[in-house]
């Protein structure tokens, strides 16, 4: 594309710089204050694919699951005011998961903005708001203001702490004409390279140790690779959180979820994390003078957020890790393979998550349906508390979650936008009745653009989990927890998409392989009555210090 100035209109000039950026897909909803957008977006179908939903809120997290299952920037467009408050629920999440999402937002007219006036959709300060739930936001007060701006958005996506990003313009700018200058992205990114001093001194650490421990977050999700290698070479278990499942194979000798991490902490003498907080684990597990500390993090902010490290290497995963890979062996002691003593470790948990039956053998149903490189999104629902510590992931950015946010409703739009994203992929979610409803309206939006994602709703008549604390830390006072749920196969014939009523694991395997099998979104309610408590393996307690 050529960079010669020529005459655009906001809408234009905000199109042509998404696509420019690699933007090929955005959802959202038209409306009043984004109609010159619209236009521009009609204009350039060949080039960027609309996707509009049903809500607001839908539209952010479709953005987000984009995101999360690709690695690239996902764009949700949405009115000001409600629109974007509607979407912050999705914007807040990302921001959680490090998620590499744009929101393009309209505003009212511009020589009204922070008037008071009561335009339709006005919101107090709406650009101080953004600030507070984004890494970058920013007005564009002029059509050639958008090459830059958008630019600078990018930059902020793709150098350091993936998060949201804001852009809004207001409608007038967005249909006035002016001559723009078109700004192409650079071929790469910096990323930030380790201090070679750093590195050394976390190589000795770790070489010299007798029990070392890694821990994988969200931050290396994309630096699997070089994580694998150096586990090999110190023969060191990986923890991974939820946002680093499938980071290593699931079935990796060395791959292990919170907890076997939990046996490990009390005999390890060094832990490596790796884009992690380590929250909960080092507050809650407890620690001594025999443990010692390094931690391998792109944010300068997060390295010190909940414990001083003994070592702290400020970089980008995949460099971080690679440094280390070549230091190590300086260091490193003969290290006995541990194949034998981790199966072992995983036999004595797997007995322990073989009695959260059904949420077990739900599971494994699904994992049994779901190819390898398919896509899971799991919401706050039974099977899916389960799922964060039990289930086998075998890729990264296969396993999708809704952070430390926790947002019911995130689980069908949020697998729309992954589909999308991935279209060759099998994607599956699963919600519970509650959460469902939340965002039961993106049934729609999946017909009408043909996304075929299979949604599993596990039924029990209530806010399931809230009701269980009721019963048991509040003497029984249940309140505002039970369910009148619509017939949900009568709701997925009133959408058009597919219905399946289960009763089983096995008629919930076979139900997922037809759904599967036939093109168009599919529904499958599955009626759960009371489940064993998994919180006891989910935060477990302080085992050394």
């Amino acid at each position: 594309m050529t960079n010669d100035s020529k005459k655009m209109t906001g809408g234009e000039a905000i199109v042509d710089a998404l696509v420019r950026n690699g933007v090929d897909t955005a959802f959202g909803i038209p409306g009043l204050q984004l109609d010159p957008l619209f236009a521009a977006l009609h204009d350039a179908q060949n080039r960027i694919r609309v996707i509009h939903t049903r809500h607001e809120q839908g539209a952010g997290y479709m953005a987000l699951g984009y995101a999360q299952a690709t690695g690239r920037v996902g764009t949700a467009i949405v009115v000001p005011g409600p629109g974007m408050l509607n979407a912050s629920a999705a914007v807040s999440t990302g921001y959680a998961l490090n998620s590499k999402m744009m929101c393009v937002v309209g505003q009212i007219p511009s020589a009204l903005i922070g008037k008071g006036t009561g335009q339709l959709h006005e919101l107090p300060d709406q650009l101080g708001i953004a600030k507070g739930l984004t890494k970058f936001a920013a007005r564009m007060d002029a059509p050639g203001d958008a090459p830059a701006t958008i630019a600078e958005a990018f930059r902020r996506l793709h150098t350091g702490r993936a998060r949201p990003v804001h852009v809004e313009m207001a409608m007038d700018i967005m249909k006035a004409q002016a001559e723009v200058t078109p700004i192409d992205p650079p071929e790469t990114y910096h990323r930030a390279a380790p201090d070679p001093d750093q590195v050394a001194a976390a190589a000795k650490l770790l070489g010299e140790a007798k029990n070392p421990l890694i821990f994988a977050g969200g931050g290396a999700v994309d630096a699997g690779s070089e994580l694998q290698a150096l586990a090999e070479l110190l023969q060191a278990p990986v923890v991974t959180s939820r946002s680093a499942l499938g980071v290593i194979d699931s079935r990796h000798a060395l791959a292990l979820t919170s907890p076997h991490g939990h046996e490990r902490w009390k005999d390890a003498d060094v832990v490596l994390g790796v884009g992690t907080r380590l929250a909960p684990m080092m507050p809650a597990w407890g620690s001594d003078d025999g443990l010692k500390f390094i931690r391998l993090d792109i944010d300068t902010d997060e390295i010190n957020r909940i414990r001083v490290p003994d070592v702290a290497i400020q970089a980008d995963a995949a460099l971080g890790l690679a440094a280390l890979c070549d230091a190590v062996p300086g260091h490193n002691r003969k290290r006995a393979d541990r194949t034998d003593e981790m199966a072992a470790l995983k036999a004595v948990v797997q007995r322990e998550f073989d009695k959260l039956t059904p949420q077990m053998p739900i599971l494994a149903a699904i994992r049994s349906a779901l190819p390898e490189d398919g896509i899971f999104v799991e919401e706050l629902t039974q099977p899916g508390y389960v799922a964060r510590m039990a289930f086998p992931v075998y890729q990264p950015r296969t396993y999708i979650h809704s952070g430390y946010q926790g947002t019911l409703g995130y689980a069908l739009p949020t697998a729309m936008g992954a589909k999308v994203g991935m279209p060759d992929r099998k994607v599956l979610a699963v919600s519970g009745d509650g959460g469902f409803m939340f965002n039961v309206q993106e049934l729609a939006a999946a017909a009408q653009h043909g996304i075929d994602v299979v949604l599993v709703v596990f039924n029990d008549g209530a806010f399931g989990n809230v009701k269980r604390l009721q019963q048991t830390m509040y003497d029984g006072r249940e309140l505002a927890v039970d369910l009148k749920n619509p017939d949900f196969m009568k709701l997925a014939e009133a959408f058009g998409i597919q219905g399946f009523r289960v009763k089983s694991p096995a008629e919930l395997e076979r139900a997922i392989g037809d759904a599967f099998s036939t093109p168009g979104p599919a529904l499958i309610d599955y009626p759960l009555g009371e489940v064993p408590d998994p919180w006891h393996l989910i935060f477990q307690g302080k085992v050394r210090g």
